[in-house]
């Protein structure tokens, strides 16, 4: 037992998250009905327990109970891998997510490299699910979810790049030890650069259309592609894929938080950081985004496409020249180094 505790440390840590990521899914898709019920002037899930937080229960031992069909024209492999590569990256990305200064099942110094190489494999998931299914609004959903995916990472990438230069560092836990108060977090750090709260714009839109999340959801949009790349699924096949839906919007938000919300550290001083501001950061952002899909209809395939290539590719290039610019100068003016 002594010879491996690190090894026992790591796998409960990921039972762990596991079990965080099924809860989450579960308990999302309630906040999210009940936002929704609220913005539209509705009550929301409300008959099965109190305020009806049972409700994601009887929903997930309604999916497990189903059985789980694969129609006969469908390629088997690819129509049973293609969940388990949605859900299995999205659940090693928490590998390296420091929740507070000593929660974090793995500290990793290219961690910031770790979670955007898993994310990587999201897309193929999907891309996988939709070719094969054999169902031409699948295949359709994952043409367009392939597409808005490169187009994304793009911005997305630059902005981190522009990040990692100013921070020095690819370790999660070093980042957000660079911002010990809210003076200091990158979101309102201008010396670094005046750009600073448009990168943060750029990196949560990119959160956004990563996780085909409305405005963004062309892949999933219902009244053109009946339910998009999963229309085949039934059963915890289609469970799986909304439950790595869900922990994608989760590490999404947690990188915004490490990146530019100063992750666990307290924006107050009379109240010590910890874990708990990490997740109130987190869940904020995703209210944010759950805010934004039942405010905002539906964009058009071009006009997703269109504001990357035309508007958030431009901004994070012009962010990524001034912050290089000013990392240059900075020393030379004020005759540091």
């Amino acid at each position: 037992m002594n010879a491996h505790p690190e090894i026992l440390r790591l796998l409960a840590f990921l039972a762990g998250l596991i079990i965080f990521a099924a809860l989450n899914a579960a308990y999302l898709v309630w906040l999210e009905r009940k936002v929704c019920g609220h913005i539209q002037r509705r009550i929301g899930p409300k008959e099965v327990g109190p305020f009806g937080l049972l409700q994601p229960l009887a929903d997930g031992i309604k999916l497990m109970t189903k059985q789980v069909l694969v129609p006969p024209q469908v390629d088997p492999v690819l129509f049973r891998l293609a969940p388990a590569l949605v859900l299995i990256p999205a659940i090693m990305s928490f590998v390296v997510i420091p929740f507070s200064a000593n929660l974090v099942a793995r500290e990793i110094n290219i961690g910031l490299l770790l979670v955007f190489a898993f994310a990587s494999v999201n897309v193929l998931g999907l891309l996988l699910g939709g070719w094969g299914s054999a169902n031409k609004y699948a295949v359709i959903s994952a043409a367009r979810c392939v597409s808005q995916n490169v187009a994304y990472e793009i911005p997305m990438l630059i902005t981190v790049i522009t990040m990692v230069m100013i921070t020095g560092t690819m370790n999660l836990n070093e980042i957000v030890l660079q911002q010990p108060d809210i003076s200091q977090w990158y979101v309102f750090r201008f010396t670094a650069s005046p750009l600073m709260p448009v990168a943060f714009l750029v990196f949560f839109i990119c959160s956004l259309a990563e996780t085909n999340r409305a405005p963004f959801d062309l892949g999933e949009a219902e009244s053109e592609l009946i339910a998009g790349f999963h229309t085949e699924y039934s059963g915890m096949g289609f469970g799986l894929f909304f439950m790595g839906e869900y922990a994608n919007i989760v590490i999404g938000a947690s990188l915004a938080t490490v990146l530019f919300l100063g992750g666990w550290q307290s924006p107050v001083s009379f109240i010590p950081g910890g874990w708990w501001w990490f997740l109130a950061k987190v869940y904020f952002l995703i209210f944010t985004i759950m805010w934004i899909r039942w405010t905002y209809p539906r964009t058009t395939l071009w006009g997703l496409l269109n504001l990357s290539w035309k508007v958030l590719i431009p901004i994070s290039l012009l962010n990524l020249l001034v912050t290089g610019g000013m990392l240059k100068l900075m020393p030379l003016i004020f005759g540091a180094g």
